[in-house]
């Protein structure tokens, strides 16, 4: 008598659950100094930051935002000195401007200007930098992922398409006569 046979069930496939990916550009003085304390203090945030050393959030300019949104950020969040604090002197007022000017633009593109955010701390002020990072986390997992980066894989998809059917109409059946297929 043979032992009956168990069917095996096909694996499923990892599920793979979207996770924002959010550049925070950080001026050295405060904002970075905020962030530094938070790692030293061991503070817990959102691993989906990727933190951009600046000398001033004045010197941060509306390429380096775009080029962040243009190569992958979902968000993008600018931290610099409490307002009237600047070590450059105004160095943050001007960035503020910056944002709110380039989050119109975002708007207008259709890119939603929300992606692009803005806070202001001191250098102790850790808990507070963890706090705006998860809120800006959050945020950005509600609005879901940058439409240029969905846009840009439908245009690989397409293009992979095109490229295969491409070869497929230039490559002629080839099978020789001596398989005896006709």
């Amino acid at each position: 008598m043979t032992p009956p046979t168990q069917e095996k069930s096909p694996p499923t496939p990892p599920t793979h659950t979207w996770e924002p990916k959010i550049v925070a550009f950080c001026c050295n003085y405060c904002a970075y100094a905020a962030a530094d304390l938070a790692g030293a203090k061991r503070m817990q945030y959102p691993a989906n930051i990727r933190v951009v050393h600046a000398p001033c959030t004045g010197k941060v300019e509306m390429e380096h935002i775009l080029a962040a949104f243009e190569n992958g950020a979902d968000g993008v969040l600018i931290a610099g000195c409490l307002e009237g604090g600047c070590h450059f002197q105004e160095g943050n007022l001007r960035a503020r401007k910056r944002v709110e000017r380039l989050r119109r633009m975002l708007d207008d593109i259709g890119l939603d200007g929300r992606r692009l955010t803005m806070t202001n701390l001191s250098a102790a002020m850790a808990p507070t930098f963890v706090q705006r990072v998860q809120e800006t986390v959050q945020l950005i997992r509600d609005l879901g992922p940058n439409p240029l980066t969905i846009r840009a894989a439908t245009v690989r998809e397409r293009s992979n398409e095109a490229h295969v059917a491409a070869t497929v109409r230039e490559r002629p059946n080839t099978v020789p006569e001596s398989a005896g297929i006709k």
